[in-house]
């Protein structure tokens, strides 16, 4: 468990989180949904891996 990855995680989920929000609503905002709570599963989990592939996803996902 790498201390350096769990705090870039935890910062970047609450960017991820302000991007979700000023999204419009559709399918890419639930995709991107999916992935985020995937993301917070991972990072309960401390599953630094896991947190970083869900977050990349939900960012595709509203892109």
């Amino acid at each position: 468990m790498n201390l350096n990855t769990m705090a870039a995680n935890a910062e970047r989920m609450k960017t991820v989180k302000a991007a979700w929000d000023k999204a419009p609503a559709g399918p890419k905002k639930d995709a991107a949904l999916k992935h985020y709570q995937a993301a917070e599963k991972a990072q309960t989990a401390k599953d630094d891996t896991g947190c970083t592939k869900a977050l990349d996803a939900a960012v595709a996902a509203l892109a």
